[in-house]
Order: C-alpha cells, then sequence, then structure tokens
C-alpha cells in the first residue's frame, strides 16, 4: 500500500497544527487596532520577516509542485525554481524601499500614494483579491494531498480542514500571527529539507530501491512471447477505444494504439501489456503497466485496480497500485553507488538510466456512442538520464525539443511571468510594511532570498531522489516530497508532512489577509467611503477573511486535479500582468496619471484571466474535455499569455497617461489655484 494511517504521523501532525493555532490565537492579543491586523504594527525585525518572506514564498508549490515535477519530468520542474527566484530581483531593486515608503496596509496604498483617486482604489483592491483568489487554489489543492496519506481522508477533507485553521488563524490575530506562522514554517522546512538531502546522497543510488521491509515492485520490460505464451492467458482482442489509432507525438503519424490486453483465464483479471520495441537482438519486448478502470454495469459503475475489481465495503481493503520510480541501469553496469558528494550524485544520474511514467486514458463506447468503459494506463518510459537533466522533458515544456513555435512561446511566457509576478503578488507586498523603514525592508528581502534560494537548490536533490526512490504515487505529483520522506521511517514522514501542512498553512492565511486587507481595507473603506473606526475595520476584515476562506475551498476542491506549480504559474501571470504595469511606472515615471493605471489594472487583470480560462489547459483541466477535444477547443495558441498581457498592460498605461496628462495638469493647477486664493484670504 502507498498510503497507510500511521498513528506517528498522526500525533505529530497534530501537535503541529495545534502550536500553530494556539500560537495564533496567543497574538491574537496584541493586534486589536487596524495597523496591527493588517500590518503587524509595521515592528517585525527585518530578520523575522525575511524568513517570513521565505515562508510565504515557499509555498505547496515549491515544496509539492516542484518536487513533484522533477521526481516525474526532471529537470523541468526545476525551471519554476529559476524562475520564482529570479523574480525577486525585481523585488529588491525595483520595489522593496519606494513601496515600503509610499504605502501603509496594502498594495492600493502605495498606488495611490500621489492621487487620492477611489477608480484605483477600486482597481487595486480587485486586483488583489482576484490575484489572492488564484494564489489561493494551488494552495488549497496540495492540502488536500497531503490528508489522504496522512489521515486517510478524501481530498476534499483536507481541503476544508485547511481553510477553516486558516480562518480560525486569519480572524483570530491577522498579520502578527501570519508572520510569525511564516518565520516558523520557512525555518523548519528549510532546516528538515536539508537534512533529507543529506540523507540522500548517503544513501547513494541502487538498481533496487526497496528493502527487506518493503520489496519494491520490479515492473518488468521482457520478450513479447513470455507474456503471449504464458500458461493460462489469452488475448483479449482490442475493443472500442484500443483499436483507435493515435497520433505519434514525436513523428505525427497515425499509429494503434500499443497496448495488448491479457485475461487470466483462472482468475479473469485482465493485463495490459505495452509495446516496447525490440531489444539488441530484435526480439520484441511487452512492458508491465498499471491500470485503473471504471466500468458500467447493470449493478452499477465497477473500479478495476490493475485488473483487481475494487469492492465496495472498505472493510474488505481495495487494491492498490504499486509506488513507483527506480534507475534501470547504473554507469559501468553498477547496482548501487553508495554514498556519494553533490557532484558525484549528477554525475552517477546523467549516465544511468531511469524508468519514468506516463499516462492515456482510453474510453470504450458500444455501437450508439454511450461509454461503457474508461482505463487509465500508466506505462513506463525508459529514459537515459542525461535526457532527464536537460529541459523538456515535462508535458509542459515538451515543445522546447522540438520546432513547435507555440511550445517555446508559451515556455518564455512563463518565465516572464514567474520573472515579473514577485513583485507583483498581494501577499509579498504587504509584508514590506510589517517593517519599520526602508532599511529593513531591502535587508529583510536580502534574508528572504538567500533562505529561498537555498532552498530552491534543495528541491532539485528532492525531487531526483524521490524520481529513483521507489515511492511515487503515479497518480499524485504533489505526494513525491512527503512519499520520499516516507521512506526514511515514519517520523521523518510526519515530520515533513506536518510542516507541508503548516506551509500551506501559513501561505493560505498570508493569501486571506491580503485578500481581506483588498475588500476591508481599499474596497469598503477607501473606495465605498463606508466609515469604520479601527474596531470596525478589523471586524470588517476577519468577515471578509471567513468569505475568501469558503471561497478558497469550494476552489481547492474543483481544481483537485492539477499540479501546482502549473496553477501557481497562472497566477504570476494574472499578478504580474495587473499589477506590475501600474506601480512600475508610478515609481519610475513622473508622467503616470491616475487613469492610466486604474485602466491598465483592469485591463492586465481581465486580459490574463480570459487567456488562461480559454486555454487547452482550462479545457482540458477545469472544464473536463479530454485532450484532443480541448486542444480543438481552445482559443488561444498558448497557456501562458504574461508574453502577450505583461507588455499590453505597460503600453496601455502609457498611451493613456499620456492622454489624460493635460486633463490631470490642469485640475492639478486649479487645485493649487484654490489653495493660494484660501491661503490669501480671497
Amino acid at each position: 500500500m502507498i498510503y497507510e494511517r500511521s498513528l506517528t504521523a498522526v500525533i505529530i501532525f497534530g501537535v503541529f497544527v495545534l502550536s500553530v493555532l494556539g500560537l495564533s490565537f496567543y497574538l491574537g492579543s496584541k493586534a486589536k487596532s487596524a495597523k496591527g491586523y493588517f500590518a503587524a504594527h509595521g515592528q517585525v525585525h527585518w530578520f523575522v520577516n525575511g524568513i517570513a518572506f521565505a515562508g510565504d514564498y515557499l509555498s505547496a508549490a515549491s515544496f509539492l509542485g516542484i518536487c513533484g515535477m522533477i521526481a516525474f519530468y526532471g529537470y523541468d520542474g526545476f525551471l519554476y525554481s529559476i524562475g520564482y527566484l529570479a523574480g525577486w530581483i525585481v523585488a529588491l531593486f525595483v520595489v522593496a524601499e519606494p513601496l515600503k515608503r509610499l504605502g501603509k496596509f496594502t498594495f492600493a496604498d502605495a498606488l495611490d500614494s500621489r492621487f487620492n483617486s477611489r477608480g484605483i482604489k477600486l482597481a487595486a483592491g480587485i486586483s488583489a483579491l482576484v490575484v489572492s483568489l488564484f494564489y489561493l487554489i494551488p494552495q488549497m489543492v496540495g492540502a488536500g494531498a497531503l490528508v489522504k496519506p496522512l489521515l486517510g481522508f478524501p481530498h476534499h477533507v483536507g481541503v476544508l480542514a485547511v481553510g477553516i485553521a486558516v480562518t480560525f488563524i486569519v480572524v483570530t490575530a491577522g498579520m502578527v500571527s501570519t508572520t510569525w506562522v511564516q518565520f516558523i514554517k520557512g525555518s523548519m522546512l528549510v532546516f528538515f529539507c536539508t537534512l533529507m538531502v543529506i540523507m540522500i546522497l548517503g544513501r547513494g543510488l541502487k538498481t533496487d530501491p526497496g528493502s527487506e521491509d518493503a520489496p519494491y515492485h520490479r515492473f518488468a520490460i521482457i520478450p513479447a512471447a513470455q507474456v503471449l505464451d504464458a500458461p493460462g492467458a489469452e488475448v483479449v482482442h482490442p475493443s472500442g477505444g484500443w483499436a483507435e489509432k493515435v497520433k505519434d507525438p514525436k513523428t505525427g503519424e497515425e499509429r494503434e494504439r500499443p497496448y495488448i490486453r491479457m485475461k487470466d483465464k483462472s482468475t479473469g483479471r485482465i493485463a495490459v501489456w505495452r509495446m516496447a520495441g525490440v531489444d539488441e537482438h530484435g526480439v520484441p519486448m511487452l512492458a508491465e503497466t498499471q491500470t485503473v478502470a471504471t466500468m458500467a454495469t447493470d449493478e452499477g459503475e465497477k473500479k478495476f485496480v490493475n485488473g483487481i475489481e475494487q469492492p465496495k465495503d472498505p472493510k474488505k481493503g481495495d487494491p492498490d497500485l504499486y509506488p513507483v520510480g527506480h534507475i534501470r541501469s547504473l554507469p559501468n553496469g553498477a547496482t548501487e553507488t553508495g554514498p556519494l558528494g553533490p557532484a558525484e550524485f549528477f554525475a552517477a544520474l546523467q549516465g544511468s538510466v531511469i524508468v519514468l511514467w506516463g499516462n492515456e486514458k482510453i474510453v470504450d463506447k458500444d455501437a450508439s456512442g454511450k461509454t461503457i468503459a474508461q482505463t487509465t494506463v500508466y506505462f513506463q518510459k525508459p529514459t537515459k538520464g542525461s535526457e532527464i537533466l536537460t529541459p523538456g522533458g515535462s508535458p509542459t515544456f515538451a515543445g522546447l525539443r522540438g520546432d513547435n513555435w507555440t511550445a517555446k512561446i508559451d515556455f518564455l511566457s512563463l518565465m516572464l511571468a514567474l520573472f515579473c509576478g514577485t513583485a507583483s503578488l498581494p501577499h509579498i507586498l504587504i509584508r514590506y510594511y510589517t517593517v519599520k523603514d526602508q532599511a529593513s525592508a531591502r535587508k529583510s528581502t536580502v534574508v528572504g532570498i538567500a533562505a529561498i534560494g537555498f532552498f530552491y537548490i534543495l528541491t532539485l536533490f528532492l525531487g531526483l531522489g524521490a524520481m529513483t526512490r521507489g515511492t511515487l504515487d503515479v497518480t499524485d505529483t504533489n505526494m513525491a516530497a512527503p512519499l520520499l520522506a516516507k521512506s526514511f521511517g515514519e517520523l521523518l514522514f510526519a515530520v515533513i508532512s506536518a510542516i507541508a501542512f503548516t506551509t500551506v498553512l501559513g501561505t493560505v492565511s498570508g493569501l486571506i489577509m491580503a485578500a481581506s486587507g483588498a475588500v476591508a481595507h481599499d474596497i469598503m473603506g477607501n473606495y465605498l467611503k463606508i466609515e469604520m473606526n479601527d474596531h470596525e475595520k478589523v471586524r470588517a476584515g476577519k468577515i471578509v477573511a471567513v468569505a475568501v476562506g469558503i471561497v478558497a475551498m469550494v476552489l481547492g476542491i474543483l481544481f483537485a486535479d492539477m499540479n501546482v506549480s502549473f496553477l501557481v504559474g497562472w497566477a504570476f501571470n494574472i499578478a504580474a500582468s495587473a499589477n506590475l504595469p501600474a506601480l512600475t511606472m508610478l515609481l519610475f515615471w513622473k508622467g503616470t496619471t491616475k487613469q492610466g493605471i486604474t485602466i491598465s489594472i483592469f485591463l492586465g487583470m481581465l486580459s490574463s484571466l480570459v487567456w488562461v480560462l480559454l486555454s487547452k489547459e482550462a479545457f482540458q483541466y477545469v472544464y473536463q474535455f479530454s485532450g484532443p477535444e480541448a486542444a480543438a477547443r481552445a482559443l488561444v495558441p498558448f497557456s501562458q499569455p504574461g508574453i502577450v498581457t505583461i507588455p499590453l498592460g505597460f503600453a496601455v498605461l502609457i498611451v493613456v497617461s499620456l492622454l489624460t496628462q493635460r486633463t490631470g495638469t490642469a485640475a492639478a493647477a486649479k487645485l493649487r489655484q484654490a489653495s493660494g486664493n484660501a491661503s490669501s484670504g480671497v
């Protein structure tokens, strides 16, 4: 079994979460004013704030999503790490000190410091709310992924648990609690991941990743004759979707699906084998696969895992997929390496052949076109280590190895969004208001960059360690790091999972704080001009936090099947498109007008959001169309809009500002004249 409930893990998990909630309740007494609730009184020490920056930034996407992408596809996942880290260059050199000088509580305060414009307040408030909600989705998805192996609960229960816990954190203490939660979990995440990397290097690499206590199921790649001529086995001729022709992703030519279904006459179990070419002697080979199938019957829908029916009575136990991830061959015919240094680790992988896994969904239909069965086949992909350590192995970046120009533009667009998005994220920007001065803002950014950069180096070792350890759940890329920890023992698994869960708690609380401030302070207080004293502002912020938490829970359940890093990429695109042009031009161009800022925020936000929702990935994972149908329905050529919508935001701001400068200048002159007349007694 990949997932078995562990009492040790449950106890440690409970201690971690209860400690966080206890800290939140204790610090709640220190956040009675609006400044205390939204900005922690502006008195957080710069080092604490720097580690809290890392805590905010090292979210579910960084820990679960990136490690999972590296574990399943190789170097491609690390490209996200590079993009995330590069974004801090903009934060350090462009916005850190000026933003602290301009703002009070929120991003809108900074943008509106020169204009006192209701339009800017509304645009910035809505942008902060939309970006925060979009960024909340991957955090909630990660939370659901973590609860399944720890407590044995389904995904939606994990999402609800995080939503309730985080809402409690925000409602009780606001930014004071959020900052210290981020500081503690950021420190622990870096420390324990460093410890795990040391253990990975100390264990080295071997072709059989199992142990005496947990032997590894070594997936066969054997001569076809051994399968076809096995006693008591018969070929089940392909039918329905199995016989359809599909396009080869490399050549573009049509071919029949490369599967053979074998039925065991004695048990009735059907196993699926995939054609694996020929060996060096020209002998046809077949590779073992894993399958999850659902079938419509007169008795209702039945589910089969690896050909074994899943019983409806949970007491009988469910059939389970085998854990995956192993090295097929090491350099020089070795079976294991022993302890390795960092450079030796990569050198050994470079010369190895590693078994990665892909998947394909096959639909069987009857004569009337009604679906009678669906089967997801998970198949082996023996891959050279040299290919794993170069870009282009994942579906997201596969086009980098070919001539597909849209795939290359999609990649460049994602990297641009990651580079520009950090300095545009509301929950990162509000942290600059928690320190006392501009120098503290700069120093806390430097500390954050150091901690974040070191952690991202660790993710490469963690992902590759998970890829070769034989613990991966082939159905869930987000669980690679916690399952890797489990291979070192239940105690480390419990600690890493609890820290990962606390990571989600901290990041979600920061995002809900940003959304709460945007609605209560910017929209209700500044735009709608609702008169509120400090107590009423805090109460409004808490009510908004509860509402945002509920919405986040719903979205976390709806997007359960998507990789969290991919979802975060979308959030960065929207944040950079909506916020960066306005913030940058405000700081560095005196000709910027309030109309230019307002229109660029709305246009950047809406154009990027609409683009994302019309992409192939949205049709496939959000609207639940099949891969080919999703591609046919997509109305945009690639999924990452930043390369179009970020320049669009800058261009619109410049054009609108140029068109409205004369109006703004005239209004300013009238204001100065009125002030002069008043002072002279006219």
